[in-house]
């Protein structure tokens, strides 16, 4: 007997589309696709709702458990979105150590299932280099190295390097560190651009010379906030031209033109207005004393000297841009999503909504179901889940079920955790996570180590 059996809805099945099938459920497995009844503890009636794998978010940014006092923020606006499974440590950043991190999901459980990167910079804070604009010696090097192997053994899925806020972490470190992964199945790299707008393109070239040199695939971050200042088409062309040649690339992008990021970091250093061409009131900061307030030259170097971690949002790219990558074959949609003490830019809380409604329902930039692929299957492959992002016998049984005449999302810049619309059912192995638009506030989640890891 079937622990769940979901009726009346379309499954999207990659392989055959939107099919007016059921779908049944049994020990956290889809168990059953066809137009048969079998029977089951529990039915769940839909009306033409979508039945679609759960989203993957393969680039956002935990939760801070310290600040957050144990408790989830962003896993919570993640499940609300439809996300199952969420990718943390990115740009170069943990925001606890990897081993507190993985303590606090074996303990408590989670909102959604995480994988984890070791972060490049947090492993420079680790060893004792605590100035972004430094070299590190070669001894820290070689200590970075080994915490990168201790990483991998506790299952992180690679290195995740964020040059833009560490300019200090040169190409040679950047290989020094990774030097022990070299062509080992499983591992995947990512980075935050070291430079963005008219040195894009030497960015993605950095990023495809670290994965040539270290025979390992590397996800470029966000190419929405590097290159959506004029030079989206050419960085596309790159990418697109490196894998051609077989370089293992992969690139991914959030649906807004704004970015966010800590007002103190290294990206808002003297000249970046002049470089995105904009002034301090297209800066808008996030958190008392300044909450959305948009800056003025005496708020934002105030807010740099004094508040340094305070969440900061750039309203600074170029819309034409951002659906261009939305709509472009090879690129992922990802959050980027960050909140500190709730606050901070929507995206955490509407992207796979707001992609969904705005570029594939309301735009038509792609077909529904190719696009669909970008926050579910091509995320988990990438990753190496096969048994996550599609639905087929055998998988697991995590699910987004959404009314596609009603999904978008309401998250602003004002209120940037509002949940989306639409979304009625999440389920995560197999259980609901959120149940007629209400989380039950299960934590069925997961740290998922990554493929071969142990």
């Amino acid at each position: 007997m079937l622990d769940l059996l979901i009726i009346g809805g379309r499954l999207l099945d990659f392989k055959r589309g939107l099919v007016e099938e059921n779908l049944g459920i049994k020990d956290g497995k889809i168990s059953y696709m066809g137009v048969d009844f079998p029977q089951a503890k529990e039915v769940l009636e839909l009306e033409a709702q979508i039945v679609s794998p759960g989203f993957i978010d393969i680039h956002m940014h935990e939760e801070d458990f310290v600040l957050s006092q144990g408790d989830y923020d962003i896993a919570k606006t993640m499940l609300a979105m439809g996300v199952t499974t969420a990718v943390a440590g990115n740009c170069g950043n943990n925001r606890q150590s990897l081993e507190a991190f993985l303590s606090q999901l074996n303990s408590s459980g989670s909102p959604i299932n995480y994988m984890s990167y070791i972060g490049h910079n947090f492993l420079r804070e680790q060893v004792g280099n605590r100035d972004t604009k430094a070299p590190s010696t070669r001894e820290q090097t070689q200590k970075m190295r080994s915490l990168v192997n201790e990483a991998i053994n506790l299952g992180a899925l690679g290195i995740s390097y964020g040059f833009e806020y560490c300019s200090g972490g040169s190409f040679e470190e950047a290989i020094g560190i990774a030097e022990d992964l070299k062509g080992k199945e499983g591992i995947l790299l990512t980075g935050h651009y070291r430079y963005d707008g008219d040195r894009a393109l030497e960015s993605i070239q950095e990023m495809a010379e670290i994965s040539k040199a270290l025979d390992l695939p590397f996800l470029i971050s966000h190419l929405s906030s590097c290159s959506a200042f004029g030079y989206m088409k050419e960085s596309l062309d790159l990418i697109r031209d490196y894998r051609e040649k077989g370089v293992k690339l992969f690139v991914d992008a959030y649906p807004y033109t704004a970015f966010s990021t800590y007002i103190g970091s290294d990206v808002f250093e003297e000249g970046c207005l002049e470089r995105w061409g904009v002034d301090y009131k297209d800066i808008q900061l996030t958190q008392a004393p300044y909450e959305n307030t948009r800056c003025t030259e005496e708020i934002f170097m105030d807010a740099r000297k004094n508040h340094p971690k305070m969440l900061a949002i750039a309203h600074v790219m170029r819309e034409e841009e951002i659906a261009m990558a939305m709509a472009d074959p090879m690129v992922i949609v990802a959050s980027d999503g960050i909140y500190s003490s709730g606050k901070g830019h929507p995206r955490g809380a509407g992207t796979f909504p707001r992609f969904i409604s705005k570029y594939l329902r309301d735009e038509g930039l792609m077909e529904f179901v190719e696009g669909m692929k970008k926050i579910t299957l091509m995320p988990a492959e990438t990753l190496g889940l096969s048994n996550k992002g599609r639905l087929e016998e055998g998988c697991d049984a995590d699910l987004c079920i959404f009314n596609y005449s009603e999904i978008r999302d309401q998250a602003d810049f004002a209120e940037a955790q509002k949940p989306p619309l639409g979304i009625s059912h999440v389920l995560i192995d197999g259980k609901f996570a959120l149940r007629d638009g209400t989380s039950t506030e299960g934590r069925f989640g997961k740290f998922i180590a990554r493929k071969n890891g142990s």
